[in-house]
């Protein structure tokens, strides 16, 4: 379960148990025994493997270590890809980091592909590193190239949004539609479904989502099917 708790300011220490396993996303570091916000937005708790960040609608995206992300592939090198996730500096994501690669049976991705990645390092100091497996189970788990489909940008919040399963946008469209979707913590999104006008419209109405409660995006639903 997803708590809300509180707004911070950069400086302010989190009441976070260090003693037990903690995973920290966006916003926040560990300073001795302490945890410290590094910018100002709303702090989040997920229960689930206890994981703590800070919501807030910046431009840039900061790469951090656990994250999902949407990328372009901007360059073929000899054992990796350069990709593009939004970030200040190119990603980088090795051959091998797929599901069943090896050296003789690599993945065959062509510059400007899209690849939905996993964060596998990240660090201030250099490129962030990235991988298309689930480091628990050695599978694709969904990672992979994306194929086909539409990818359109929305705020970080957005993204962080339609990642929690109480966010009932995408149920409410899925009620109507059979699509696909991939979300990137970059604030990339990723929709595809049999025919271009229906992922447009998915597309359109969950770009026009991100402030609405549930029955406003219950009507603007509705209102939308009645137009096809």
């Amino acid at each position: 379960m997803e708590v809300d708790l509180k707004i911070v300011l950069p400086g302010d220490a989190i009441p976070v148990n260090t003693e037990s396993t903690v995973i920290l996303g966006p916003g926040l570091r560990q300073e001795g025994d302490e945890v410290v916000a590094t910018k100002a937005g709303i702090l989040r708790h997920l229960e689930s493997g206890n994981r703590w960040w800070i919501e807030s609608n910046q431009k840039r995206y900061v790469a951090s270590t656990g994250e999902s992300v949407i990328g372009t592939v901007i360059a073929k090198l000899g054992e990796y890809f350069r990709v593009d996730i939004g970030t200040a500096h190119a990603a980088v994501l090795p051959m091998l980091a797929f599901e069943g690669a090896t050296k003789r049976n690599r993945p065959n991705l062509s510059v400007r592909s899209l690849v939905y990645c996993r964060v596998a390092m990240a660090n201030r100091d250099m490129e962030a590193e990235l991988e298309c497996v689930n480091p628990t189970t050695g599978k694709g788990d969904g990672f992979g190239e994306l194929v086909g489909g539409y990818v359109f940008t929305g705020s970080l919040g957005l993204c962080r949004r339609l990642l929690n399963p109480n966010t009932p946008i995408l149920t409410l469209l899925g009620e109507h539609f059979p699509f696909e979707t991939a979300v990137g913590m970059n604030g990339r999104i990723w929709v595809n479904s049999e025919e271009p006008n229906i992922t447009i419209l998915i597309a359109n109405a969950i770009q026009h989502s991100e402030y609405l409660s549930e029955e406003e995006c219950r009507q603007m639903v509705k209102d939308l099917i009645s137009k096809l």
